[in-house]
């Protein structure tokens, strides 16, 4: 059975800025209160319990290290950390390419434009629920707050890490909650709700997956902030994916297939909130192992790429061009001075092999310049967004479902 809930009935008082009558006249609606979940304890049918164990053993494989991919590892974390992100952000509209959010990732004078900025925010608010999931101290309700102020900060200052003072709902018109698609629990329910759910957080007595789907689930029916509550709810799943010891090394790009099928990922949400949450946790069950398994394919295909540039290149083993082929793909933009960093070598010798590994078709330039150049590494962003467009395309379609980039 489903934690449930109640509605509640509340005033509208109506808003003079509204964009026609409906939207400034006054009238009534119900917002829902979902019970407490922090002693929930879920009744799992058979098929449930299979599901879970096979999602459970999905991303379990997803983070066993294979010795031939060792020097994988990093490189593969970071891009599918990366990718997850930027799935999270397209299913919030921010629709963005790999290449250009990597572009802005490497400037160093800040210039990016706001979705650019909006984009990497949420990069590094799932690197920050990362390392929290990775310390594996209690979650509490400032620990949610933290993870929105990162996300929200540098693009909406005003509101980041504030937890909401007044109703907010999903769908419908702006300026009037009366007939959205959903409305969360009034605001002073919020911080009550918000204890509660890093109570459950903090359980270690359910299988992780179907705690990572229940936090998920929750957070996204309380809402507790004015934006960002879709991207924040995401960074919740690998909050507790890492700290339950299931995501060791690589998170499950979740979010990716979330934003294949939003109208399922929706209606699945509703039947956690009014029926019960077997259909929530069956869908989330399907994408984790379904998302683990891209994300394998992903790696072999992340390998191979990295063994054509190493024979183009024609590299010795250990040298500065293989160190910096090595950790390409997770800094696809590079200069002289991270290439050094790197490799642990003088700028002048990174310098040198960079323009080898241009010459032979390794990175390219994109920069026209003789001071300050930078490189990017040839071949992954195509890579990338043909990985993201056989995720957006179900199965036996021709054609992917939501926005994909396009493949060069």
């Amino acid at each position: 059975m489903a934690p449930g809930g109640h509605y509640v009935k509340q005033t509208w008082p109506g808003n003079p800025v509204g964009q026609g009558r409906a939207e400034r006249m006054p009238g009534r609606f119900e917002a829902f209160v979902p019970n407490p979940i922090q002693d929930h304890e879920p009744e799992l049918t058979g098929s449930i319990s299979r599901l879970l164990s096979d999602s459970d053993a999905a991303v379990r494989g997803l983070n066993r290290l294979d010795p031939a991919r060792a020097n994988l590892i990093e490189p593969l974390a970071r891009q599918l950390l990366r990718q997850e992100s930027l799935a999270s952000s397209r299913i919030e509209g921010l629709l963005i390419s790999h290449k250009r959010i990597s572009e802005a990732g490497y400037d160093p004078r800040g210039t990016a434009d706001h979705r650019a900025r909006e984009v990497l925010a949420n990069i590094e608010a799932m690197e920050q629920a990362i390392r929290i999931g990775s310390t594996r101290e209690p979650i509490d309700t400032e620990t949610i707050v933290a993870l929105h102020r990162t996300l929200l900060r540098s693009t909406q200052p005003k509101i980041a890490g504030v937890i909401r003072d007044s109703q907010n709902w999903v769908g419908g018109r702006y300026h009037t909650p009366i007939a959205a698609d959903f409305i969360p629990p009034p605001a002073a329910e919020v911080s009550r709700l918000l204890q509660d759910l890093a109570a459950f957080m903090n359980r270690d007595d359910l299988p992780a997956t179907l705690q990572a789907a229940l936090t998920h689930a929750q957070f996204e029916t309380i809402h507790p902030f004015a934006d960002g509550n879709g991207r924040v709810g995401r960074c919740l799943i690998h909050v507790i994916l890492r700290r339950r010891g299931l995501a060791d090394h690589h998170v499950p790009p979740v979010s990716l297939l979330m934003a294949t099928d939003v109208d399922g990922y929706v209606k699945a949400l509703t039947a956690y909130r009014v029926a019960d949450d077997a259909d929530w946790t069956a869908y989330f069950a399907e994408t984790t192992v379904a998302a683990s398994a891209a994300a394998e394919d992903f790696g072999v295909r992340l390998m191979e790429l990295q063994v054509e540039w190493k024979e183009k290149a024609g590299v010795r083993r250990g040298s500065t061009a293989e160190k910096i082929i090595d950790t390409l793909p997770a800094q696809p933009v590079i200069d002289v001075k991270k290439a050094a960093q790197i490799a642990g070598t003088s700028e002048e010798a990174a310098r040198q092999a960079l323009n080898v590994l241009e010459d032979r078709g390794v990175v390219k330039q994109v920069t026209k310049r003789n001071w300050g150049r930078v490189w990017e590494a040839k071949g992954l962003w195509n890579l990338l967004d043909r990985f993201e467009e056989r995720l957006a395309t179900p199965t036996g379609g021709g054609r992917p479902s939501r926005p994909a980039p396009r493949t060069r």
